[in-house]
């Protein structure tokens, strides 16, 4: 149940930011709950080869590359979604950045035990 909510509320953030940000679009609502799954699997599966190959830029940059990564990340889902798009690394990389703020802020109102 609670990656069903993940899911959705991940969805909701994408919604939320394809309206704010002029350089990122999402067609529907499927096409978020799509751009969901697809982003939990590629950071499950693909990130963590990209972490593993980047290891001395990660580390020298001192951690910074990982925001680069994530960009990476949002644009496989780009090319691998018809409904979303992503005009370029640096619109990936605002929208990695909030996304992140979001599912922050969401994770915390939902987990309110």
């Amino acid at each position: 149940m609670k990656l069903i909510i993940k899911i959705l509320l991940t969805a909701i953030a994408v919604i939320i930011l394809a309206n704010v940000l002029p350089g990122v679009g999402v067609d529907n609502y499927l096409t978020a709950i799509i751009v969901a799954v697809v982003l939990g699997l590629l950071n499950l599966i693909v990130k963590p080869i990209l972490v593993i190959f980047t290891l001395p830029v990660t580390i020298i940059t001192l951690g910074l590359f990982l925001l680069i990564i994530n960009a990476i990340i949002i644009l496989i889902a780009d090319a691998l979604i018809s409904g979303f798009s992503v005009s370029n690394i640096w619109w990936a990389l605002l929208f990695s950045l909030l996304l992140s703020v979001l599912q922050s802020i969401f994770e915390s109102l939902v987990s309110t035990d």
